[in-house]
C-alpha cells in the first residue's frame, strides 16, 4: 500500500477507536447531572450513590476520549497537510472554538467538580457537574461543524492567488442545517447508548440481587432515555436523510445500493449477493420506503448510483465518484438494526423490573451483559456510513481525499506511526477495560455522608470524605 491508503487505514483506525468514548462521554455526563441533582432536590442519599458510582466511570471514559482525540489533530499535520493546508482558514475556526472555549469550559468546571465535593456549597458543586456538561455539548457542536463543512462546505471563498479556501461567514459554518441536524442526532445517538450502559450496569446489579434500592432507578432511568432518545433518532435521521439527497445524493444512492434512477424505490432490509456489484438479491424489502426518505413521498424519484456518476463525470471531471457501496450498504443498515435492539431492550427491562420486581433469567442476564455494544456499534456504524459515503471526496465537490495527502510523507513513515498507534491504543483498550470492570464489580459506596459540603450558612466545613 501506498502513503494514501495507509494515512487513510490510520485516520480511520484512529478516529473510530476514539469515537468508541464520544458517545459514552457526552450520554453518560447527562446521567451524573440528572442523579446529582435528584439528590439535591431529594435529598435521598441513593442518588448521591448513583452519582459518584455512575461519576467515576464518566470520568474514566472522559480521561480517554482526551488522550485518544490528541491524536486526531497531529494527522492533519502529519499525514494530510495538504488537506490543512487547503482548508485551515475554515476547518481552524470551529476547531479553535471547540479547543478554546468548550474543551476549557468543560474541563476547568469537571475540575472543580472532582475536588469540590467537600469544599464548594451544595448549590455551587452541581452547578460545577452542569457546566462540565454544556461545556461537552458546546465541544460536540463545534467538532460536528468542522465536519458538516467538509460534508457541505459553505461560508467561503477560493482565493484565486493562494488556491485556499478562505473563510467569510462563520455563521454559515456553524449555523446551516447540515450541521444543526447532525449535532441533534448525533447527541441523541449518545443518550442511547449511555441509556443502554446505564440500564445494562443496573440491570446486573438487579440480577444479582446487589443494592436493588439503588440501582432500579438507574434500570429505570437508562431505559426510558433510550425509548426517549431512540424517537428523536428517528426523526433527525429521517430530516438527515432528505438533507443528504440534496447535498449528495451519491450517497443515499450508495446507502441503498441503487444503481438505476427510481421512483416507488424500496428499502432493502436484507440483501445477498454483490451489492457493489449491483448483483443483490432483495430478501425483505419495503416497498417506496426509500423514496420516502429521500422525499417524503413513497412514489417519489431517487438518483441512481449511475445517473449520479455520469452528472459527476460532467461537473467535475473524469473519475470514480462512487464510493465504497459494501461499507455504506451495510453500515446504514446495521445503523438502524442495532439502535432498534436496544429499543426492544430498554421495553424488556422496563416491563422485567416493573414494579418492584427483581427477576431472574439467564436469557436477560447475558442480554444485559452486551447490550451496550448494539448501540455503540450503531453510531459507530453511522459514523463510518457518514465518512465513507462523502468518497472520493475529502471536501465534497472541492478536494478529493487522494489530492489531500501530504506530498513529502513516504509509506514506511506512515507504517511507523500506524503500527505505534495501533499498539498504543490496544494497551489503553485493556487499560479501559480493566478499570471500568473494577468500579462497575465495586458498586456504589456502601457508607457514605449526605452532607459533605461546606455549610454555606455558618462557614463551617464538613471535611468527611467519601470512599471515591
Amino acid at each position: 500500500m501506498g502513503a494514501l491508503d495507509l494515512a487513510r487505514w490510520q485516520f480511520a483506525i484512529t478516529t473510530v477507536y476514539h469515537f468508541l468514548f464520544v458517545p459514552i462521554t457526552l450520554g453518560s455526563v447527562w446521567f451524573v447531572v440528572g442523579f446529582q441533582t435528584a439528590w439535591f432536590r431529594t435529598g435521598n442519599v441513593k442518588y448521591l450513590k448513583l452519582t459518584k458510582f455512575f461519576g467515576k466511570l464518566f470520568l474514566i471514559n472522559f480521561a480517554m476520549g482526551v488522550v485518544t482525540g490528541i491524536v486526531q489533530e497531529f494527522q492533519f499535520g502529519m499525514n494530510w497537510s495538504d488537506y490543512s493546508r487547503f482548508v485551515g482558514d475554515v476547518f481552524g475556526a470551529p476547531l479553535a472554538m471547540e479547543g478554546l472555549l468548550a474543551f476549557f469550559l468543560e474541563s476547568t468546571f469537571l475540575g472543580l467538580w472532582i475536588f469540590g465535593w467537600d469544599r464548594l456549597p451544595k448549590r455551587v458543586h452541581l452547578a460545577t457537574i452542569w457546566a462540565a456538561a454544556v461545556g461537552t455539548l458546546l465541544s460536540a457542536f463545534f467538532i460536528l461543524a468542522a465536519n458538516a463543512w467538509m460534508q457541505h462546505p459553505v461560508g467561503y471563498e477560493i482565493n484565486p492567488d493562494t488556491g485556499r479556501a478562505v473563510l467569510n461567514n462563520i455563521g454559515a459554518v456553524l449555523f446551516q442545517n447540515t450541521s444543526l441536524i447532525a449535532f441533534v442526532h448525533t447527541i441523541s445517538a449518545s443518550f442511547l447508548v449511555a441509556g443502554a450502559g446505564v440500564a445494562a450496569i443496573g440491570a446486573w446489579f438487579l440480577m444479582k440481587g446487589r443494592q436493588v434500592d439503588v440501582f432500579r432507578p438507574a434500570v429505570k432511568a437508562g431505559a426510558w432515555v433510550i425509548l426517549a432518545a431512540a424517537v428523536v433518532v428517528s426523526v433527525t435521521g429521517d430530516m438527515d436523510a432528505k438533507i443528504m439527497v440534496q447535498q449528495q445524493p451519491m450517497k443515499m444512492a450508495a446507502a441503498e445500493a441503487l444503481y438505476e434512477t427510481s421512483s416507488n424505490a424500496p428499502f432493502s432490509i436484507l440483501s445477498i449477493g454483490d451489492v457493489a456489484g449491483d448483483q443483490a438479491t432483495a430478501l425483505i424489502e419495503v416497498p417506496g420506503l426509500t423514496s420516502f426518505m429521500a422525499t417524503g413521498s413513497f412514489d417519489g424519484t431517487v438518483q441512481g448510483i449511475n445517473d449520479l456518476q455520469a452528472q459527476y463525470t460532467q461537473t467535475y471531471g473524469p473519475g470514480n465518484y462512487v464510493p465504497y457501496v459494501p461499507v455504506t450498504y451495510w453500515g446504514f443498515r446495521l445503523m438502524i438494526g442495532l439502535g432498534f435492539i436496544a429499543v426492544l431492550y430498554a421495553l424488556w427491562a422496563l416491563w422485567r423490573f416493573r414494579g418492584d420486581r427483581a427477576p431472574q433469567g439467564r436469557a436477560f442476564s447475558i442480554v444485559s451483559n452486551v447490550i451496550v455494544l448494539g448501540p455503540l456499534l450503531a453510531i459507530s456504524a453511522g459514523w463510518i456510513f457518514t465518512e465513507m459515503g462523502r468518497q472520493p471526496w475529502i471536501v465534497f465537490g472541492e478536494q478529493k481525499t487522494a489530492d489531500a495527502v501530504s506530498p513529502l510523507v513516504t509509506p514506511v513513515e506512515v507504517w511507523i506511526s500506524l503500527i505505534g498507534f495501533t499498539l498504543v491504543y490496544a494497551v489503553l483498550a485493556v487499560i479501559e477495560l480493566r478499570l471500568l470492570l473494577k468500579y462497575i464489580r465495586a458498586g456504589a459506596p456502601e457508607e457514605i455522608s449526605d452532607t459533605p459540603f461546606e455549610d454555606s450558612e455558618n462557614g463551617s466545613a464538613n471535611r468527611m470524605h467519601f470512599a471515591y
